[in-house]
């Protein structure tokens, strides 16, 4: 990455994207790599998916980076960029298995893929429900220190705010989180 590159925002690097300088997928990719990566991991389960799925998000980015305003971090726009993609993406797989079921088992021969993905599909949708739920201060600490893997004093610089306030807000988040994710589970089971 080259000097100039290194002090180019993530939003002039969208628009620049948009405008076809293409050369900064390749500084977006350097930067957000891991996080992408990350999350795909957390969401399949598998890595080698996971791997792929990084690669696809950034090829995607190509064509969708213009659709990034600047009106958050693109950190959190990335995040729900890529929970969208993953979450395409075991859409097609079920439809695929629906329209094609004997190819199931040979798709699964050849790829490590968890058969248990509904359940964990199920959790990230309700998750992404509940995070959608929060106040806007909760729900990007809690991002950024529990999903992007960032520290508070951290958290703190990046929004001007105490160390002592980013972690009331990630208590409160989680605080939030855990009623909201109790309340949906009794909703979709009411016998337990």
């Amino acid at each position: 990455m080259s000097h100039t590159s290194a002090t180019t925002s993530d939003y002039e690097l969208t628009q620049a994207i948009a405008g076809g300088a293409i050369s900064g997928i390749g500084d977006l990719y350097e930067r957000h790599r891991t996080k992408v990566y990350s999350l795909c991991l957390r969401m399949t389960g598998n890595v080698s998916e996971a791997e792929d799925l990084t690669q696809e998000i950034f090829l995607h980015l190509l064509r969708k980076a213009g659709s990034f305003r600047g009106e958050s971090q693109f950190s959190t726009w990335l995040y729900r960029f890529t929970t969208n993609h993953v979450l395409m993406h075991f859409r097609s797989l079920t439809r695929r298995n629906q329209r094609f079921p004997y190819l199931v088992d040979e798709i699964e021969a050849t790829r490590s893929l968890k058969i248990s993905v509904g359940p964990q599909l199920l959790d990230r949708v309700a998750l992404d429900a509940a995070l959608a739920k929060l106040p806007f201060g909760c729900r990007s600490v809690f991002v950024k220190i529990d999903v992007e893997g960032y520290n508070h004093r951290e958290v703190a610089g990046l929004f001007g705010c105490s160390v002592g306030n980013s972690k009331s807000q990630l208590h409160k988040a989680r605080r939030r989180l855990r009623k909201l994710l109790n309340s949906s589970r009794v909703c979709a089971h009411p016998s337990a």
